[in-house]
């Protein structure tokens, strides 16, 4: 009896849905969500519960500090077969606002194919790739050199560009103004 059971539960058709969750409170909704499918043995009917992130390099007064961030903040995903009391359970979790695309307490609508897809892609790739490193500088601001050969040098950013991590520093050397290509790491601000 059990190996019939095991065979009916493994051949439920899942499908990917979006849940809407409060704002920041993702991580939190995600393990609420995992607790709530474990206490009651309905792991058969959820298969993954995922929150979009990415890592990025933040630099602030020259230092580096990785940090994670929500692809998608306000939602989680979840592969799930919502039948029986699925949904209500999951509609009932703390943090949960409901499914994305349900009208007033209606069925929640399943995401395209297509579109997990490319977001399931998108996370994979923000995962591969090394980190993001962002800049926070503004064009016309004054920063200090602080790596490479123009170490100790002030200077001016007259261009800023994100794809190559690098901006366009005015310095005086010898009096006189010369244009330096540094990386976001080698400059902090004044």
């Amino acid at each position: 009896m059990a190996e019939i059971l095991n065979k009916e539960t493994s051949s439920i058709e899942k499908k990917w849905y979006v849940v809407r969750a409060i704002s920041g409170q993702e991580k939190k909704v995600k393990q609420y969500i995992e607790v709530e499918i474990n206490r009651l043995k309905m792991n058969d009917y959820v298969a993954q519960v995922l929150i979009p992130t990415e890592k990025f390099i933040q630099i602030r007064n020259g230092k580096k500090f990785q940090k994670e961030r929500s692809f998608y903040p306000g939602y989680v995903l979840i592969e799930a077969a919502l039948v029986g009391e699925v949904s209500h359970v999951i509609r009932n979790i703390t943090g949960v606002i409901g499914f994305l695309g349900e009208s007033k307490r209606g069925d929640a609508v399943p995401m395209r194919l297509s579109e997990v897809n490319r977001i399931l892609g998108k996370v994979d790739e923000l995962t591969e790739s090394e980190s993001v490193v962002t800049s926070n500088y503004i064009i016309g601001e004054s920063v200090k050199v602080i790596n490479g050969p123009f170490n100790g040098f002030n200077g001016t950013i007259e261009e800023i560009n994100e794809e190559k991590k690098k901006i366009k520093v005015t310095v005086k050397i010898f009096g006189r103004k010369t244009p330096v290509e540094l990386s976001f790491g080698e400059v902090e601000r004044e």
